[in-house]
């Protein structure tokens, strides 16, 4: 497989300032450098192939204490703090003691007024970071050159060049326009303006080489300007175009199935607006031949697939009975049931018509083994029999006097008084 080198990848690209020496050694390198040249793509965080860990070389580095925002600083809530923390360090250890027995409130007196106007009045947006924009060590000791644009001279690099400042210091040129007058302007900046290079020089200045002076117009055999309108008379022939931004939307989902069998249904509705009408009796016939449905089978016109039940349900049918008041009855006597009450509920007039009847079925009989020869008479001869000694059963049992002796035990308990009751009760003596 041969590999593109580095120089080779930089002029296929349309971005060359992406181009890493390692993009070389990716399956696709022209695909990858086109991605990281696309406008408001993300970049990789660098660290992927650093051998050391991250954040390792800000070891030992004393991270700086957090500064409150200008407009906080101005309520005067740093300066009251710091003098309440001097007059807490003076104080006693007794002091101490005694203050966080009894705490003192409202020791930081503050206007709320000035508060309140610092928040909703005076708060100022914090510094954000803009889309793709990534930490990386060392970021924060770098140059913000966010502010500053090419061209523009700050008033530090004016002194430092010996060159004037004030309302007059755009009339001196920079050291640098004689070697761009000589060898071109920037291939960086193309469509950057710089004076005495592809634009006019300011009023009152002179081309030449004396002090003050902007050196020579670059300009061919025939004194036509290389790079621009230097003299400021041709202004439209060198205007620069700028480059063409393709805004149409990207990313867009594409249309469900569902969503384009809805188009296609409608567009089959529309009728036909073109003006022209399709003769019903001379249009195309189609010929006589095999049908692939058999015999005896017609299409039907329309297939339902919807069940018809779940569609009456739905347009509103009959509502189902969703709960029953069951009729309530007041007896005066408790009966001799253990659990009775006065209270008793009808419920003949809710199963009579709630479920319906079932068919009579047999009843299951566990047998012997020697019974089973018996006929279907004795079999249920025998049957009732059973039945009638476990209803006899039933009925002999009574719970009368249980309940009788319960309510004795209670009533002899609550004669008692408390102290013979608190008497009884027998505690262990421990010698100590």
């Amino acid at each position: 497989m041969n590999r593109l080198t580095v120089a080779e990848l930089k002029q296929l690209a349309a971005r060359p300032d992406v181009v890493e020496m390692h993009d070389v050694t990716a399956q696709d390198p022209e695909l990858l450098v086109h991605l990281k040249g696309t406008q408001n793509s993300v970049p990789v965080p660098r660290h992927w192939c650093f051998k050391r860990k991250y954040l390792q070389g800000k070891r030992g580095i004393e991270k700086p204490p957090f500064e409150l925002p200008e407009f906080i600083k101005r309520t005067g809530v740093q300066e009251t703090r710091e003098a309440l923390k001097e007059k807490e360090e003076q104080r006693t250890m007794k002091s101490k003691m005694r203050e966080k027995v009894r705490p003192k409130m409202g020791k930081i007196d503050i206007d709320y007024q000035k508060l309140h106007d610092a928040f909703f009045k005076w708060q100022t947006k914090p510094k954000l970071t803009i889309h793709g924009d990534l930490y990386y060590e060392g970021k924060e000791f770098e140059t913000q050159l966010r502010e500053k644009k090419p061209g523009d001279l700050s008033d530090e690099l004016r002194i430092a060049l010996v060159m004037p400042v004030g309302p007059n210091a755009h009339k001196v040129p920079p050291p640098w326009l004689i070697a761009m007058q000589r060898y071109g302007p920037p291939p960086s900046y193309p469509n950057l303006r710089i004076p005495g290079l592809n634009c006019p020089i300011p009023e009152g200045c002179s081309f030449g080489y004396h002090a003050g002076a902007w050196g020579k117009a670059p300009v061919d055999e025939t004194g036509k300007p290389l790079y621009g309108d230097v003299f400021g008379t041709k202004a439209a022939e060198f205007q620069t175009k700028e480059q063409e931004i393709d805004r149409t939307p990207w990313g867009e989902l594409e249309p469900s199935d569902e969503e384009s069998e809805e188009e296609e249904e409608s567009d089959e509705e529309k009728p036909d607006e073109t003006g022209f009408i399709t003769p019903a009796d001379s249009g195309l016939i189609t010929p006589e031949g095999f049908s692939s449905v058999p015999a005896g089978i017609e299409t039907p016109e329309l297939i339902e697939l919807r069940k018809k039940k779940i569609e009456e349900t739905m347009d509103g049918g009959e509502t189902p009975q969703l709960f029953t008041v069951v009729p309530e009855k007041r007896t005066e006597t408790v009966g001799t049931a253990m659990m009775g009450s006065n209270h008793i509920y009808d419920m003949s007039a809710v199963m009579g018509h709630k479920r319906p009847v079932t068919e009579a079925r047999g009843v299951e009989v566990a047998l012997a083994p020697e019974e089973l020869e018996l006929d279907p008479s004795a079999m249920t001869q025998k049957y009732e029999e059973h039945v009638r000694e476990q209803q006899a059963q039933v009925e002999k049992e009574d719970f009368s006097d249980m309940v009788a002796e319960h309510a004795a035990k209670q009533k002899k308990r609550k004669a008692e008084p408390q102290d013979a009751r608190g008497e009884s009760k027998k505690y262990k003596k421990f010698k100590f």
